[in-house]
């Protein structure tokens, strides 16, 4: 499902025409995506959690060179669904 689908559900559920559902749904990812950038985690009761995870620093190989580099510690984003979530997923066939 692409954004364009999300919108499109959603406007025909709710009767609110598509422009304004895309606004929305823009400014909803925008605020996320801002939270996560400032290390604040989002949590939405019964969906999920946007959260920011460390990875810590490791040793990789590139094998084209035979050397070794350092990838530093960093930050990643993540979603960790709520129980609710799991189980209906788990339960839909």
């Amino acid at each position: 499902m692409t954004k364009a689908d999300i919108v499109t559900e959603i406007s025909k559920t709710t009767g609110i025409d598509k422009a304004s559902v895309l606004v929305t749904v823009e400014k909803f990812m925008d605020v996320v995506k801002d939270s996560l950038a400032h290390g604040e985690n989002v949590y939405l009761r019964g969906f999920g959690s946007f959260i920011v995870k460390t990875r810590s620093e490791k040793t990789a190989r590139n094998i084209s060179k035979n050397t070794t580099i350092i990838i530093p510690e960093h930050k990643i984003p993540a979603f960790k669904p709520a129980k609710v979530f799991m189980e209906e997923v788990k339960e839909a066939k």
